[in-house]
């Protein structure tokens, strides 16, 4: 049981670690040259391939808010949530440390007050205001949960549930890096925050807040869309006409 709990936990600190680098990464070493459409891409793609590697360990939440949403719809529980939590804050501050590290080695690049961090105002591309990245945050993290609670069944990602939601973290980053530079993750935001400073910490505490409440109202909203039992009920009325072809309508 104990072994189980420390595969999950180096699991959930591993993925975060890796999209944090990875992602992140994307924007600090590269976004010059790939865009908004690249740093969407590689948050994309990262996740899809943590969601088929890591999925089956610990369902790969690698995201205090999926956590959140998990633990609002009763798949998970309290400890477990907690224990989530710290490994995936504990692996976003790792891979943002090795990130720094790569980041130091290139000559003139800024770290101070950017490095990937989400922000609004004049650290917004487009200047959205503190309200407008609220309820974008909100917005993001609710399609983003919504969409892993849709497509797992307890915390194993299953079939082509992978592909979902790393196409729904792509989407999410192909509107919000223009607005916030995109969290729907408060640790992907602690972890950059910590290294950058300056108005990153100041305005941290929205990009923690705002995607809790778009996790938690994903998992409410789930429980209304997709009731607990609807799923068998549907499967063992497919099972009944497939043996009973002769009394289908």
């Amino acid at each position: 049981m104990e072994t189980t709990q420390t595969r999950t936990l180096v699991a959930e600190f591993l993925g975060t670690l890796l999209l944090v680098f990875f992602g992140v990464g994307s924007a600090v070493l590269a976004g010059e040259y790939i865009g908004t459409f690249g740093i969407a891409l590689a948050f994309g793609f990262v996740m899809l391939a943590l969601a088929y590697g890591l999925g089956p360990i610990s369902g790969c939440h690698i995201n205090p808010a999926v956590t959140l949403g998990m633990l609002v719809a009763r798949r998970i529980g309290v400890r477990t949530a907690v224990e989530y939590w710290i490994s995936q804050v504990l692996g976003a501050i790792v891979g943002s440390a090795l990130l720094f590290l790569v980041a130091k080695q290139v000559p003139g690049l800024r770290t101070h007050d950017a490095f990937g961090t989400n922000g609004w105002g004049d650290r917004s591309a487009v200047h959205l205001n503190l309200g407008g990245a609220f309820v974008i945050e909100i917005v993001m993290t609710f399609l983003f949960v919504f969409t892993v609670l849709s497509v797992t069944h307890r915390v194993a990602v299953l079939g082509f549930g992978g592909l979902a939601i790393g196409l729904a973290l792509g989407t999410v980053h192909l509107i919000g890096v223009p607005l916030d530079g995109t969290s729907v993750n408060p640790a992907r935001s602690i972890g950059p925050a910590l290294f950058a400073g300056g108005g990153a910490i100041t305005q941290l505490w929205l990009f923690i807040l705002a995607p809790l409440i778009g996790g938690a109202l994903a998992a409410v909203v789930h429980q209304i869309t997709h009731p607990p039992h609807e799923p068998r009920q549907i499967a063992d009325e497919a099972a009944t006409d497939e043996s009973s072809p002769g009394e289908r309508v």
